[in-house]
């Protein structure tokens, strides 16, 4: 049965709040997504230093020395040396 609710349920992005126009508050800025091409040389917060093999639509796999992962986009914990 859990299961079964679990298929019915959608999920909202978790920071998702409408915002009213006479508001005085500034809104929240998309952040930008960072785009990274083959070599470059990256850093990531759990998998540490490594460099971009590949690029597609669905993320960047990037060699660590130990294996390669594909990191999906958006690259939250990835940044570009």
């Amino acid at each position: 049965m859990a299961a079964r609710i679990l298929v019915v349920m959608e999920t909202t992005p978790a920071n998702v709040r409408p915002h009213h126009p006479n508001s005085p508050f500034q809104r929240h800025p998309e952040p930008a997504i960072e785009q990274y091409v083959v070599g470059d040389r990256v850093s990531h917060d759990s998998y540490g230093f490594g460099r971009v093999v590949s690029v597609d639509a669905a993320g960047a796999k990037v060699d660590f020395g130990n294996r390669t992962v594909l990191i999906a986009t958006p690259f939250r914990k990835m940044t570009k040396l």
